[in-house]
């Protein structure tokens, strides 16, 4: 058991990793962004979509990352099934129709916790960008 913790543990700082690196790159673009204090409606609700895609593709990459690890532990008969399972596991929608055999169903609840842990990491991150356009809207109309 010890061992497969181990394996989910790594597993989830490669999820970390990835979600940092993603973040990071998308800080550094949207502070250039002009779109941040643009007062239309448009530049930033594309900036705001243009990121939630961003964000998505890096829960993907992280979705795929367990599904190999599934597939590579034989724990899924296929690439699709561990994709799917994983996407469920990873997202806590957890349909039930596909379960882990016994021996490994530990790291899918580690999959869970890791979903609900980016997800988070997620959400802090575009309620940070919403609101620097929010406070870039009211300062300007304020003078502030």
């Amino acid at each position: 058991m010890i061992t497969k913790l181990l394996i989910a543990w790594v597993l989830m700082a490669f999820c970390v990793a990835v979600h940092a690196i993603g973040m990071m790159v998308a800080f550094r673009r949207i502070r250039r962004s002009p779109a941040l204090a643009d007062p239309r409606f448009w530049p930033p609700t594309w900036l705001l979509i243009r990121m939630a895609g961003w964000l998505i593709l890096l829960h993907l990459i992280e979705i795929s990352l367990w599904a190999l690890l599934y597939v590579w532990l034989q724990a899924m008969p296929d690439l699709q099934t561990a994709f799917y399972f994983s996407a469920v596991t990873y997202t806590t929608t957890g349909y039930g129709d596909l379960v882990l055999p016994a021996a490994w169903r530990l790291v899918g609840g580690i999959e869970a916790l890791t979903g609900i842990l980016m997800c988070g990491l997620s959400t802090g991150f575009f309620c940070a960008v919403v609101n620097h356009i929010f406070r870039s809207w009211h300062s300007e109309t304020t003078g502030n």
